[in-house]
């Protein structure tokens, strides 16, 4: 049940995240150092779910 709970938690960081990178792509003063480092967030957090999901029980 925990394994679950971490994956829903991780779920919403990476929506979380996805929505603001859409928010901060439109906007006209964009980070790009800072919108980057935000992707790479979402990246390594989509791996870490990937691993969690696949893992055996």
């Amino acid at each position: 049940m925990a394994l679950e709970s971490h994956i829903r938690e991780l779920t919403d960081k990476h929506s979380k995240l996805d929505a603001l990178i859409q928010r901060e792509t439109k906007s006209p003063s964009v980070d790009d150092t800072q919108l980057k480092s935000m992707k790479l967030q979402k990246l390594r957090l989509k791996q870490e779910l990937e691993g969690l999901r696949n893992r055996p029980n």
